[in-house]
Formats: C-alpha cells, sequence, structure tokens
C-alpha cells in the first residue's frame, strides 16, 4: 500500500512540474474617445499643476531682444539666422576646444536643415531657442585634411542651400569657379584645419561624408541648443546681418 502511494504521489509531482506552451487565444482593445464629458482628476491637477507652472516659467524667461525678424530664407546661400548660429557655434566650440587643447578652431559649419523655427522682432526666451534648435545634437571639432576642406565647399555649392558658415571663411563663387579664404588666408593645400560642427554632421548627416573619417574628432557633449541658450543670455540685444563672408558674383 506504502509503495502505491509513493508511485502516485511522484506521478502527480511529475505531471504538475511539467512545463506547458501557452498560446494567446484572443485580444480584445477597447478605445476611449477623449471628450469634454471626461472629469478631470482633480488630485493629479493638484500634484502637477505646481511642476506645469514652474516649466511655463521657465520657458517663458527672456533672454535678449531682437530688434528685427531673424530668418534662414533672408538671403541667398546665407541668411541672418544662419549666420548668427554658425557664429555662436563657433564662439563655444572654440572655447571649449581651447580650453582642452590649447588650439584654436579655424572656422564652422552646420546644415540648413537643422533650424527648425525663427527667431522674431522682439522678446526671445528659452522657449524660442528649444523651438530654433529641438535637437540634442552636441558640438564638436574635426580635423580635416585641405582636400577634405574643398569637398566640403564643393558639397555647399552643390546643394545651394545656405548651410550656415562662421565670419570666418570667405567664400566667393564666380561662374562656378569659387575661391576659398579662411582666416582672409587662401586656402593652404599643405595643412590641415579644425571645423566645429554638429555631432549628428560628423556622422554623415545630410550626406556630409567629408566629416566622417576626420584626422582627429574633439567631442564637447556640450549641447548646440545650450549654446544658443547661454549666447542669447549675454546679449541685450540680437544682432546678426547678411555679409561678405558668401559672395555671388553675375
Amino acid at each position: 500500500m506504502k509503495k502505491i502511494w509513493i508511485l502516485f504521489f511522484l506521478t502527480y509531482l511529475f505531471i504538475s512540474c511539467e512545463k506547458r506552451s501557452q498560446q494567446v487565444i484572443k485580444i480584445t482593445a477597447k478605445t476611449t474617445a477623449i471628450n469634454p464629458e471626461i472629469q478631470q482628476d482633480s488630485i493629479y491637477i493638484k500634484k502637477f499643476l505646481p511642476y506645469k507652472n514652474k516649466m511655463i516659467e521657465e520657458i517663458s524667461t527672456i533672454l535678449s531682444y531682437a530688434p528685427k525678424n531673424l530668418e534662414r530664407t533672408d538671403g541667398k546661400l546665407q541668411s541672418t539666422l544662419g549666420n548668427l548660429i554658425a557664429d555662436l557655434s563657433y564662439e563655444k566650440a572654440n572655447e571649449l576646444f581651447q580650453k582642452e587643447t590649447g588650439k584654436t578652431v579655424d572656422f564652422s559649419m552646420s546644415n540648413y536643415g537643422s533650424i527648425r523655427s525663427g527667431i522674431y522682432k522682439g522678446n526671445v526666451t528659452v522657449s524660442n531657442a528649444f523651438e530654433l534648435m529641438p535637437f540634442e545634437n552636441t558640438l564638436v571639432v574635426v580635423e580635416l585634411t585641405s582636400e577634405k576642406v574643398k569637398e566640403l565647399f564643393e558639397y555647399f555649392v552643390a546643394e545651394n542651400k545656405a548651410n550656415p558658415l562662421s565670419k570666418h571663411v570667405k567664400f566667393i563663387i564666380d561662374d562656378g569657379n569659387y575661391t576659398i579664404k579662411i582666416n582672409g588666408k587662401p586656402l593652404n593645400n599643405n595643412r590641415t584645419y579644425f571645423v566645429a560642427t554638429s555631432n549628428y554632421l560628423q556622422k554623415g548627416g545630410d550626406e556630409m561624408n567629408f566629416f566622417v573619417n576626420p584626422e582627429s574628432l574633439y567631442e564637447s557633449n556640450f549641447l548646440i541648443r545650450n549654446a544658443i541658450e547661454e549666447y542669447f543670455k549675454s546679449k541685450d540685444t540680437l544682432v546678426a546681418n547678411l555679409d561678405q563672408r558668401v559672395i555671388i558674383k553675375d
């Protein structure tokens, strides 16, 4: 009798421990329309309202003043807003690069498509900085050969867009031909150049492949948006104009 009970127990234990595959038999879903009849939960509103108010207060903080509209479309192969972004990106990248390496950035280039909004006449707020540059792109400095720099400017001409170049460049386009001056000097085939750009473009974004395999790479991990906000905060008035950095001869 005892053996029978032991056998029964072992059989039960084996069956109960057996792995069984499970399958989804049915999935059901219910759609709940959001409409004014749905009552707001006052508990959650009270809990999150202070955070909402603080966020609104922060993004509404006035950083500077724009005496005129600054847009990416107000020039030919350059723009007031593009010039501003390129120059402030150079300024911050050069500050960080010099501190880290003791070397100087030669110029900066970013992309037309990264500028997602304009700066319009009036007070400029934190919100404007986020609207202008909503991406998490950071500043980097790449060391390029003169051949890669030539590719950069050939790309600029082929794209025919106002990709922002900093004021350290003078690029003259004349009936398909062009001349390049960087910091007042012609392009030197026997040296390399340090160019500030974004980590997105350095990885080949917008097909800027000349940035992909640089001679050296410095990554700042500093958000371009933060550079914009920092620059705006440092200026009572934002001044940006079309100038001689890109000249197109008829």
